[in-house]
């Protein structure tokens, strides 16, 4: 499945109602309407059930004026039922409708919003006294709206083409906004397409010296709809420029001096970023004092003068229910806008297109999902294959393609990864994607690095990575999570410390390790460094699993280094020995990182991410590249912000969209609890295999 698309399975369309269910029933009589996966989640006190539930039904559901409406219409109107009309809400989702169900609906038991001849619920809103506290709240939310940059629609790449950059910049433009013929919010509004005419004379007649910048609706471009402005005059080709690319609106507000619109949603949302607003319709934020309108509003019911922060209040707090993707609850709308900013910020983080080298098949869908803010992604098997000037993904230290002048971006598993090892086919939750280098290679810098010697760590920040330290630390979660076994610390042992062994042909020992790369050289090392210490030895997972080649079975290489060490632990949870440990010793193991949450002592030997800041006892020689370039001194917390808050990226195992690191440290969490699962054929078939071959090789080997 489509990664952009993917829900909770229990959001799927309920088109029936269990005999035993005490909610009133709602009846959803078409099937387009029934097809709304979100729809249960965000009716979750109505029990939705076709029409072959008309005795049991308490109202009838229609979306809005469409044609199809007319069926409810007639329905409720037959057996004596209240109609509740649905639309999209004004923040509605990620991607455009036919792409994503929506996460906002608005639900009017008097009419509709856009339809201006007859009241509707959000107008009633609209003209009701507030408080001061809802008035905060509405003026908090417009300045969160603004400073998180979403519309109702959050797919398209913010900012502007050079060229109309440099045209803003030497005089603002007028922005027109054009509509597709026939929408039903332009009748609604008691408008027309002759308004649209008289709107771009307007625009050219009230602004004679400023440039027009008609925004044309990209279906209209396309051929797939119609709009109003097919054929301009000369005279108005002159001063118009079209503009029908997918540009994120406050892209345009950002330069626009003023927004002439007949009743699309861009008005509304000129308000909230501070623009003057002309209306040639009658749209719901129209006839109450913020706009200057072209046509009379109903003197009655706008007779109020409510201000924007009210007009906020009740278009996007009172109005709409909202719906978090990763609960399937029901939530505020700043939990909604704080979900789709994020899914914003990644997104504007993926360059498209973007080419994907060697990966294999079942990484692929993987990485979509994590570069779904791409709205092209090939998948590439040679090198031969690769467009020099377009960005080009590879894993891990793969070396850049040699005909790639573009941007080179390094994927890497994240530091927070799953319940269960990447080697076993494990879907991860995070994963980092580094555009400078890769944050296990010491011989150069990483985007990570970056972040640790540059960025400005605010109160805010380090007060976020403390409480996410404090949760990873109380809820024993590390990389893997793997481990059942128990640990019983020596009663005689004083001081003990923790060894973890790792993969000696893995990438971070062959571009982080110093003098020392190998496990049996790391031990005689720390046994020289602490000759009075128990020292235990515990085997990479990965290892012990048979996932690994090594060229020997991972009790012969236990066997091997038994005399350079006390004690040698296999199943026992990496959590669980760091809370029994005085000092960890590492070459460079994330390991060592994980003990540093938990205030343990950490040793390095090589010259992993998190040694060279002041937190570590580092034993790698000075003069090494990144001891040198590493001069900065951290606080703990700052170096929990830059590694588990801002360098990875994670993925909700719930909706599949981009999540934030709590998020994903409670589904860890739920994941753990419930158990590894087993995995599909394809991964089950391929441990057995994997394993199969690595220990023949390994037998081969040894005779």
């Amino acid at each position: 499945m489509n990664n952009r698309l993917m829900l909770l399975e229990w959001l799927t369309p309920t088109t029936r109602v269990a005999d035993d269910d005490t909610r009133p029933h709602l009846a959803v009589l078409t099937h387009g309407l029934r097809q709304i996966s979100t729809l249960p989640a965000l009716l979750p006190e109505w029990a939705i059930g076709n029409g072959q539930q008309t005795r049991a039904a308490s109202a009838v559901l229609a979306w809005g004026h469409k044609p199809s409406a007319r069926i409810a219409e007639q329905f409720a109107q037959r057996h004596g039922l209240p109609l509740l009309r649905a639309e999209d809400g004004f923040l509605r989702s990620t991607d455009l409708g036919h792409r994503c169900p929506p996460l906002s609906i608005v639900l009017d038991d008097q009419g509709i919003y856009y339809e201006a001849a007859q009241p509707s619920r959000l107008e009633s809103l609209i003209a009701a006294p507030l408080g001061a506290a809802p008035l905060d709240r509405g003026a908090r939310l417009r300045e969160a709206w603004v400073q998180a940059r979403v519309s109702k629609y959050n797919h398209a790449h913010d900012g502007l083409p050079d060229a109309l950059l440099r045209q803003a910049a030497t005089d603002p433009p007028v922005l027109v906004v054009d509509q597709t013929a026939g929408d039903a919010s332009i009748t609604g509004a008691g408008a027309s397409a002759t308004h649209f005419q008289w709107m771009l004379q307007a625009a050219l007649d009230e602004h004679p010296d400023a440039p027009i910048w008609l925004k044309v609706h990209p279906d209209v471009i396309a051929g797939r709809k119609q709009g109003h402005f097919a054929h301009l005059t000369p005279g108005e080709a002159a001063r118009v420029t079209l503009i029908a690319d997918a540009i994120h609106p406050p892209a345009l507000f950002d330069v626009c001096r003023a927004v002439y619109v007949v009743s699309s949603q861009m008005g509304f949302e000129a308000l909230l970023h501070g623009r003057s607003v002309r209306c040639f319709g009658l749209p719901f934020y129209a006839g109450w004092g913020l706009t200057a309108d072209h046509l009379s509003a109903p003197v009655r019911r706008r007779a109020a003068s409510p201000g924007i922060a009210a007009l906020t209040h009740a278009a996007l707090i009172a109005y709409p229910r909202c719906l978090d993707p990763e609960t399937g609850r029901l939530c505020e709308p700043e939990r909604l806008l704080a979900h789709l900013a994020l899914q914003r910020r990644q997104r504007a983080t993926c360059p498209s297109p973007v080419q994907v080298l060697g990966f294999s098949r079942w990484k692929r869908p993987i990485a979509r999902a994590f570069l779904q803010g791409s709205a092209d992604i090939a998948f590439l098997r040679r090198e031969r294959q690769v467009d020099p000037g377009t960005a080009v993904a590879v894993w891990g230290r793969r070396p850049a393609p040699p005909l790639a002048t573009g941007p080179v971006l390094r994927i890497e598993d994240g530091f927070l990864r799953s319940v269960g090892l990447g080697a076993d086919l494990t879907r991860p939750v995070s994963w980092v994607v580094d555009d400078l280098g890769i944050y296990f290679d010491a011989t150069r810098p990483s985007r990570l690095e970056h972040l640790l010697r540059q960025h400005d760590f605010d109160d805010a920040l380090r007060e976020r990575a403390r409480a996410l330290r404090t949760a990873i630390v109380n809820a024993g979660l590390t990389k893997y999570n793997v481990g059942g076994g128990a640990w019983q610390r020596p009663a005689s042992a004083l001081h003990v410390v923790l060894v973890p062994g790792q993969v000696e042909s893995d990438a971070s020992i062959q571009w982080g390790a110093a003098d020392i790369r190998t496990n049996a050289e790391l031990l005689r090392a720390v046994r020289a460094a602490e000759p009075d210490a128990w020292l235990v030895y515990k085997p990479h997972p990965d290892v012990v699993a048979g996932l690994r080649q090594t060229g020997r079975s991972w009790q012969a290489e236990c066997e091997r280094l038994r005399p350079y060490c006390d004690e040698i632990v296999t199943d026992v949870p990496m959590h669980s020995l760091l809370a029994s440990v005085d000092a960890v010793h590492t070459l460079t193991s994330l390991t060592g990182f994980e003990a540093l949450l938990r205030g343990c002592p950490v040793t390095t030997w090589g010259v992993p991410f998190y040694a060279g800041w002041g937190l570590t006892e580092d034993r790698a020689p000075a003069d090494h590249p990144a001891r040198q370039r590493r001069k900065r001194a951290l606080q703990l917390d700052e170096l929990v912000a830059a590694t588990l808050i801002l360098y990875p990226t994670y993925l909700s195992r719930h909706s599949g969209a981009y999540t934030t690191p709590e998020q994903a440290l409670v589904e860890l969490r739920e994941w753990q609890r419930l158990g590894t699962p087993a995995g599909s054929p394809v991964a089950r078939t391929w441990r057995l295999l994997k394993r199969q071959v690595l220990h023949a090789l390994a037998r081969a080997r040894q005779r």
